[in-house]
């Protein structure tokens, strides 16, 4: 196991918001101009308690009549993908793992 480096109990997690669109229910995440987005790709990451308190504010402000629900969730940026830690968050951003067909990624290549 690789030791853990000085000050790593002081480091945040990374995290970005999420909530559910009112009119279709559909997963969405908070992007960098401060929109709601179904991307993963255009979010905005949360990498310190300032900003964390700043994006609470502005996802807060956003979600009048537009999401429900709004909460910060931990993800990982893995050769610039953003990938959720939490497997149910995994499932609300890419689709149930059962069948590639039934995924999100295969619905919008085919523009299902």
């Amino acid at each position: 196991m690789r030791p853990l480096e000085p000050g790593w109990e002081n480091m945040m997690t990374l995290q970005v918001f999420t909530a559910n669109r009112v009119t279709d229910g559909v997963v969405v995440f908070l992007d960098e101009d401060d929109r709601w987005t179904e991307s993963l790709s255009q979010v905005s990451i949360i990498a310190d308690d300032d900003t964390l308190a700043e994006k609470t504010a502005v996802a807060e402000a956003a979600a009048v009549a537009v999401v429900v629900d709004p909460y910060a969730i931990e993800v990982t940026d893995e050769g610039g993908e953003i990938r959720p830690v939490r497997y149910r968050e995994r499932i609300r951003a890419f689709g149930p793992p059962v069948h590639p067909e039934f995924a999100k990624l295969a619905a919008a290549a085919t523009g299902s």
